[in-house]
């Protein structure tokens, strides 16, 4: 199976290509959602370290992106990735974002498992039960 056909990359790229004229308002809404369900399961501290190792492995290819002050406060974490994709070219920010969003889904999906990642995502970002197929369940 190629990464792409994972289900979480194809939902990854059904969520980034909504809203393409709000780039960083739509990330940050993903993010947000995301870090909801993943914080309540890793909590704080695993949630930034995850975060903090996906912009270090997204650096090279997009060197604006930073966690120097990665906040607690719900309305204020994702303020720093908000301003970086506010300063790029839309197409520049939603290519940035999503290999964030693959970087850090990849990163969970090794440490938990594929399905699991893929339903922590379907639970944040709305349950897309249409788009399933039986061969997403086969390894579960």
């Amino acid at each position: 199976m190629e990464t792409r056909d994972l289900p979480r990359h194809q939902l990854i790229e059904r969520r980034m290509a909504q809203r393409p004229e709000q780039v960083a308002d739509a990330a940050i809404n993903l993010w947000e959602q995301m870090a909801a369900q993943i914080i309540s399961i890793v909590g704080e501290e695993g949630f930034n370290s995850l975060y903090a190792r996906s912009v270090f492995l997204a650096q090279p290819t997009f060197p604006w992106l930073t966690t120097s002050s990665l906040s607690q406060q719900n309305d204020q974490r994702f303020a720093e990735l908000k301003k970086g994709l506010e300063g790029q070219a839309p197409p520049q920010a939603r290519e940035a974002n999503s290999l964030l969003l693959l970087t850090f889904t990849g990163i969970l999906a090794a440490l938990i498992g594929e399905p699991l990642t893929t339903r922590i995502l379907w639970s944040a970002w709305g349950d897309d039960a249409s788009t399933r197929t039986s061969k997403e369940f086969t390894h579960e």
